[in-house]
């Protein structure tokens, strides 16, 4: 006989190879919301949220029904719908958006067996809340547009005059919003402000990660800020966005080696209580977080000892500094942002 967790890991690796066009048989919800389903909030990657999706009720027999937005978008929504949000869980690129929700009382208790299962790390103090999956913040660079002992020793170092027009950020999005969080958390608003300005001044700006990392490859800008699943993606593909680029880790406990949690919560006025925690047990259980392992996805496991895909450096290696993602302040940031002409 099969054993249940050889079948169940099985089932899981199908729905992440099976979803990249998920057509009819997608868990997204265009149209009125089934009352009868499970209903998910989410911020997360289609394919990720999908994948998920479908191996819980495969596992289970529950159905699900997922609504797509972005971080704040949705976390605002959430708050604005309160008490008669339809949702039931919610899903997060970034932990800001997360604590938004967490801030308006909006947020159930996580099940403990769930928060036992994922690395300390990946916890808030608040514990309202529970890291899903986690991604490193990088900077990738053109090697023949600049070498690598020319690089920045951290993050804050390209505010320096030498590298006015040789660097590029998505800075309109979440990612870049949950970055400049963490520089806020480590070196301060002055410095922040200060390190904003010269982005607004000396840098380029591009529409997202994937554009970044593409306009470094093709020698548009030298170097870029960006999440580190959007080059080990492509790397594992045909390298047509990365072929002509390598990434540089700052570690140290810099501010750019910080590393983002995407969370997961159930909402305190969810009617569903039990199959909400239950997705979320699933989500962070062996099974679940295997699925962060296919090569579509890429992120870092973050449930205490699973793997993460062999292809990614150790979260520990990375030396990212010590934040308690509970504490990032995305309406600060989108303060100081607002104020530097880049939102």
């Amino acid at each position: 006989m099969i054993p249940r967790r050889t079948l169940l890991l099985a089932t899981v690796a199908g729905a992440a190879l099976g979803l990249s066009g998920c057509g009819s048989d997608s868990l997204e919800a265009t149209g009125d919301l089934d009352d009868g389903k499970l209903t998910i909030y989410s911020a997360q990657h289609k394919n990720l949220t999908e994948a998920w999706g479908r191996a819980f009720q495969d596992e289970t027999g529950i159905e699900v029904q997922v609504r797509y937005g972005n971080d704040s978008s949705m976390g605002a929504q959430i708050v604005q719908e309160g008490q008669a949000s339809p949702a039931d869980v919610f899903l997060t690129e970034n932990s800001p958006a997360m604590t938004t929700v967490q801030n308006a009382g909006m947020l159930a208790e996580v099940a403990p067996a769930t928060l036992e299962r994922v690395e300390p790390r990946f916890v808030p103090s608040t514990k309202e809340w529970t890291g899903i999956a986690a991604r490193s913040t990088v900077l990738v660079y053109n090697p023949s547009m600049i070498s690598e002992d020319e690089l920045p020793a951290s993050i804050m170092d390209l505010a320096d005059p030498r590298y006015a027009g040789q660097w590029s950020a998505a800075a309109g999005g979440a990612d870049f919003q949950a970055i400049v969080s963490a520089i806020l958390q480590v070196e301060g608003a002055e410095q922040t402000e200060a390190w904003l300005k010269a982005l607004k001044s000396d840098a380029k700006v591009y529409q997202n990660n994937i554009a970044t990392m593409k306009a470094v490859n093709e020698g548009q800008s030298a170097m870029g800020i960006i999440y580190h699943y959007y080059w080990y993606r492509d790397q594992a593909l045909q390298k047509a966005s990365s072929g002509n680029t390598a990434l540089h880790y700052f570690r140290n406990e810099d501010p750019g080696a910080f590393v983002s949690v995407s969370g997961g919560g159930v909402l305190r006025s969810s009617a569903k209580q039990d199959q909400a925690q239950r997705f979320l047990a699933f989500v962070t259980s062996p099974a679940g977080q295997e699925i962060l392992r296919t090569e579509d996805v890429k992120e870092y496991a973050v449930g205490t000892g699973d793997a993460s895909d062999p292809a990614l450096p150790t979260i520990a290696s990375l030396q990212p500094p010590d934040i308690d993602p509970f504490t990032l302040e995305q309406q600060k940031v989108i303060d100081l942002m607002t104020q530097a002409g880049l939102l």
